[in-house]
């Protein structure tokens, strides 16, 4: 009889190296357009006036994103339990 070993199954399309590149690329692109159009909408908070930042939504985004990230890992160590908790 012939050896049959099991087929992998293909990896998922959105593991693949070449698709995370894609990704990647298709987001920074994205982002560059949209801090571009700030440039040429001005829609700023009357109350902020001439102090506003440019690209600020972006700034505050990514700032919020920042910290809700460090603050997962924060509390993924606080709240961390033993692999063998069940076991006891």
């Amino acid at each position: 009889m012939a050896d049959h070993k099991p087929q992998q199954p293909p990896d998922h399309w959105l593991v693949r190296p070449e698709t995370i590149r894609v990704i990647w690329i298709v987001s920074i692109v994205v982002l560059a357009i949209l801090v571009a159009l700030d440039l040429v909408i001005k829609n700023d908070h009357p109350y902020f006036g001439e102090q506003a930042w440019f690209a600020f939504a972006a700034w505050y985004g990514f700032g919020v994103c920042a910290v809700l990230v460090f603050v997962s890992k924060v509390l993924g160590f606080i709240l961390k339990v033993r692999d063998d908790y069940y076991d006891d």
